[in-house]
């Protein structure tokens, strides 16, 4: 049993990915076509943006539910705009700002409480998605200018998405944070041991607020990626993306309990929870079936998890 923890540690995710791909190339029709997995890819992005913050915040030792809310919100906030003629840089500055804003406050809350990440994030994705519904009266926004929906849309050539630059320089500037700065080192202590991060002299206070900040405007960034990718903004929108984005984290090998973990395999987990929306649906099956397959891997890295935590606490 210790030699197949050891072995999913290192290739577990891998593995996954190379099985996923293989069933979905022979139980879904047309899986393999150009189409699908530029679908993929396009879908990856998304997730990818956001799952660099949520990484972050994870590796903290912390937890963010309301990555649905802050999407639905902030892209009625930046689609309202764009259609009233505010400059396309101005509102997509005020979306990442107002994003960083977001997690200022949150990290703010969870660490002078000391209230648990997952109780603050869980309250504020309800209270957002009931602002974004209130303030909406429940109507999209859409129709966003054409110069705009070139972030989401675009390609560089023919096929290659301009979207997927983004991504790329957005997972660099996390694989920075994280492994090239002192903060990023103060990160994974915090996660490792929030007791001894103390002692040791890391201010607990203010890198829980900076890894909030910080996961807040890649989520903003992420928003920004979707409402060009789909030209509306939908007061629903984001509704499974908490648990999409836990679920890419925990399957590439960020701990539940934090402390661990890195940019480049939780892009492997985004690009496995990309697949399998696409090869579902190619293959018949509703969003409701998506969400139980999601739930069981969830589940399942989970478990893995925490069974290896626990015998590095006996070790």
């Amino acid at each position: 049993m210790d030699k197949f923890f050891k072995f999913y540690k290192k290739y577990g995710i891998f593995v996954v990915l190379v099985v996923l791909f293989a069933f979905f190339s022979i139980a879904a029709e047309g899986f393999l076509n150009t189409p699908s997995l530029m679908n993929i890819l396009r879908q990856s992005v998304v997730y990818g943006v956001m799952v660099v913050g949520v990484t972050i915040v994870m590796i903290s030792g912390g937890t963010d539910l309301s990555v649905g809310g802050q999407v639905a919100c902030n892209g009625l906030l930046i689609a309202y705009m764009l259609t009233h003629g505010v400059p396309i840089p101005v509102a997509i500055l005020i979306g990442i700002v107002s994003g960083m804003a977001f997690g200022v406050l949150t990290g703010t809350l969870i660490a002078s409480l000391k209230v648990a990440p997952l109780v603050v994030t869980l309250c504020f994705m309800l209270i957002l998605n009931g602002i974004a519904v209130v303030v909406s009266g429940g109507y999209p926004i859409y129709d966003m200018p054409k110069s705009f929906l070139f972030i989401g849309q675009g390609n560089i050539g023919s096929v290659f998405p301009f979207s997927v630059l983004i991504l790329a320089l957005a997972v660099l500037i996390g694989w920075f944070i994280l492994h090239k700065t002192y903060f990023g080192r103060q990160i994974y202590a915090l996660g490792g041991n929030q007791g001894a991060a103390r002692l040791a002299g890391i201010n607990v206070f203010k890198v829980r607020v900076f890894t909030y900040m910080i996961s807040g405007g890649f989520i903003a960034l992420g928003c920004i990626m979707l409402l060009a990718r789909t030209n509306s903004a939908t007061p629903t929108a984001g509704a499974t993306y908490p648990f999409d984005c836990m679920t890419a984290c925990v399957l590439g090998g960020v701990s539940w309990g934090g402390g661990s973990g890195n940019i480049i395999t939780t892009m492997l987990g985004v690009v496995i929870i990309a697949m399998i929306g696409v090869g579902l649906l190619l293959m018949g099956f509703d969003s409701n079936f998506q969400q139980i397959i999601k739930g069981l891997i969830l589940l399942m890295a989970l478990s893995i998890d925490a069974i290896q935590r626990n015998k590095a606490e006996k070790a």
